[in-house]
Order: structure tokens, then C-alpha cells, then sequence
């Protein structure tokens, strides 16, 4: 999970992991949904609707709507009983079979989440901050690939969209977890159905945009998440990391507790940001543009 993605062979691709539809609470149909992603110049989309007994647990079946240039893959969004607080888990499972099992009798979440892993799903905790999830909730599903440090629906409607005090605890327990944006569009706002989409993606270096690679480089750590600015390259060497980006305001380095180092400016492109401060632990960087929107790198290990 400590691969540097800038290194990895291929392009990046633009994709979004986390969507819903009419098949479970969304207000569009799979085929509007992958419409509106493709036509905004994303290159892949996951449709994730809840793998629910009310909806007849879809994992829908997206490959009439993929083109020379938009690809889809298959996924859900999973639920079980129950995290600490008594809420049914929600599991994001990108990269599961089409005839993926429905729950099977009294499966716990973390039974279920690791039957998402050996169907071969890139496996996400969503949304920590929306439902209060707990450091104990996490360790419950130790194989999970990443945590949504940005969810882009529940910033919009409850204003708890982070998740990165809970990516950044996790690592400072000791976990090597990465991080990832998505939308979990619902498409909830008539007359502006877009107000819960495209605002958190992920960018994902693969050789090819098909969903069997995709999925591969999301599980060895080869992209970055954003709201907008992009990460051009990043570089460690010689006790530094030089980071290239899109015209930000601030580049950053943040780490175990208070531990950061950063630039500001106008318009900056670059940093060169010594790593003394995270030796023997953690890092990760965060780009933030003029607008106060972020992309995040997945973290570093010293």
C-alpha cells in the first residue's frame, strides 16, 4: 500500500467509486447515471447501490453502457449489523462478481467484508465521519483497502464529509490504509440533480482503463484523491519530498499528531519539503488550491 503511484507505469485515469442509481435510492437509472459521469469526462465509474434485501441485492450489471473511451465496474455498496454504535455497517466493495451472494444468515460486518475481499472487491471504509464510526469499527475489517477521507453527499447534506482525523488515527495505530474521494450521488436535488455529484474522484495510474487493472492499481495504491487540483508527481529522495501539482495555494505534509510541513503562495507548482520531522512513522501530502478544494496523496512510510 506504499507504492508511490508517480512511479507506476500507465496514465492516470479519472473515476468515480462510490454512485447510486434506481436500483437501490438513487433518483437516476444506471444508464442516465453512467451518461452524466462519461459526458463530464470521467474515464471509469463504479455504480455501488446498496446490496439490500429491498432491492433485491443489485450488483448491476453496467457493460452495455461502456465505450472506447468509459469503462465501468461492477460494485456495491454492502451492509450488515453492526458497528459500535449500533448502526449497520457500510461496506464499498468496487470490483465484486455480478452474481456476488446475497447476506448470508446473521453475517456480521466483518464477515461480510471479508467475503467482499475474496471475491477480489477493493474494499473502502465510507463515510466514517457520517455515521461516527470508531477506531474499533475499523479494526473489525483489517483487510479494507482505504478510507473515504471526502465524501462528497455527506458534506452537501449533513456537512460531515471527512474522513481524514479518522485515515490519520488509523495510521498512527499502526495500520497501512489508504485514502479516497468519491460523490455517493443520489441525485437528490430537483433542479439541480448535480449538487451531489462530481465533487470527489480518484485518479488512477493503470497501463489500461479496464476494470480488472483498475482494480489491481486501486488495491496497490497507484492513484491520489481530489476535489480538483491534481498531483502532478511526487518524488522522495535524500531525506525530501518534491511534489508537483496544479496552481495551489499550499502544499502540505502532514504526519503522526501536529507533525506538517508546508509552503503557501500564489499560484505555487512546487515544493521541495524535508521529511525529518516524519522519520520512523507516517506521511502523506495534500495540495489545496485558490477555491479551498484538495486532492490528497495516499500516505508514505517512513
Amino acid at each position: 500500500m506504499s507504492a508511490n503511484a508517480f512511479s507506476a507505469p500507465g496514465r492516470f485515469y479519472k473515476g468515480n467509486l462510490h454512485t447510486h442509481s434506481t436500483r437501490s435510492d438513487g433518483l437516476l437509472d444506471p444508464e442516465e447515471v453512467c451518461k452524466r459521469y462519461r459526458e463530464r469526462g470521467y474515464d471509469f465509474l463504479c455504480l455501488s447501490d446498496h446490496f439490500l434485501p429491498a432491492y433485491d441485492y443489485p450488483v448491476v450489471d453496467t457493460s452495455a453502457y461502456r465505450t472506447n473511451s468509459f469503462t465501468t465496474i461492477p460494485g456495491a455498496e454492502c451492509h450488515a449489523l453492526a458497528t459500535e454504535g449500533g448502526e449497520h455497517w457500510h461496506i464499498l466493495a468496487v470490483g465484486l462478481p455480478l452474481d456476488f451472494e446475497p447476506n448470508r444468515q446473521d453475517e456480521t460486518g466483518s464477515k461480510l467484508a471479508q467475503r467482499c475481499l475474496d471475491a477480489g472487491a477493493f474494499v473502502v471504509i465510507p463515510h466514517p465521519e457520517w455515521y461516527a464510526l470508531t477506531l474499533g469499527d475499523a479494526q473489525s475489517i483489517p483487510g479494507a483497502h482505504a478510507v473515504e477521507v471526502y465524501n462528497h453527499t455527506s458534506q452537501v447534506r449533513q456537512a460531515r464529509g471527512g474522513g481524514a482525523y479518522y485515515l490519520d488515527a488509523l495510521l498512527t495505530a499502526g495500520r497501512h490504509i489508504n485514502a479516497t474521494a468519491a460523490d455517493d450521488a443520489h441525485w437528490f436535488y430537483e433542479g439541480d440533480r448535480n449538487r451531489d455529484a462530481f465533487g470527489g474522484w480518484v485518479m488512477v495510474k493503470s497501463e489500461r482503463n479496464e476494470p480488472e487493472e483498475l482494480v489491481e492499481a486501486l488495491k496497490a495504491g497507484h492513484y491520489y484523491s481530489t476535489q480538483g487540483p491534481s498531483i502532478e508527481n511526487i518524488v522522495v529522495a535524500e531525506g525530501t519530498v518534491a511534489i508537483e501539482c496544479s496552481e495551489a495555494i499550499q502544499i502540505m505534509v502532514v504526519g503522526r499528531g501536529s507533525k506538517n510541513e508546508a509552503i503557501s503562495g500564489d499560484g505555487i507548482t512546487s515544493a521541495r519539503l524535508p521529511l525529518k520531522k516524519f522519520e520512523g512513522s507516517w506521511y502523506r501530502v495534500m495540495v489545496m488550491s485558490e477555491d479551498g478544494k484538495l486532492a490528497w496523496s495516499n500516505p508514505f512510510y517512513c
